[in-house]
């Protein structure tokens, strides 16, 4: 988990620093204000984006302890937060890259099915939270 928030942080650092290093900026700027601003609001963007991505992950590695102690009950409960988490950060990543989107939404709608089984599979409940967090991991990518 740690490793995933220092490799979003020094992804946001280095498009910082690809910003401030553009030449183009500085010739086509026409008021002093214009792209402080604009960077600003992409910075806290990204800060928002890669903080939502980390809640995410961090749901599905909550949901992902309690599949494989195989307390579904914990589980469904650990993955009711995905939504609220989802619902943070879904129109930005949807802005970012529609497909990997997609792929977050069918791989959301597996674990959500695989949960409400009467008796769910722990195999099939894992397997589509490893297909979601492989999923999230190529938005930070």
């Amino acid at each position: 988990m740690r490793f995933y928030q220092v490799l979003i942080a020094a992804n946001i650092s280095l498009m910082v620093l690809a910003g401030c290093n553009s030449s183009e900026q500085s010739s086509t700027q026409t008021s002093p204000t214009a792209s402080p601003a604009s960077t600003v609001s992409k910075d806290t963007d990204s800060q928002a984006n890669s903080t939502g991505v980390s809640s995410l992950l961090g749901v599905v590695a909550k949901t992902k302890t309690a599949v494989n102690k195989g307390d579904f009950v914990t589980a469904k409960k650990e993955f009711d937060g995905f939504e609220t988490a989802w619902g943070k950060v879904e129109d930005g990543i949807k802005a970012q890259s529609k497909s990997k989107y997609d792929a977050i939404e069918r791989s959301l709608d597996a674990v959500t099915s695989s949960l409400k089984d009467s008796k769910p599979n722990q195999g099939k409940v894992t397997t589509a939270l490893q297909s979601l967090e492989k999923d999230i991991n190529t938005v930070s990518n």
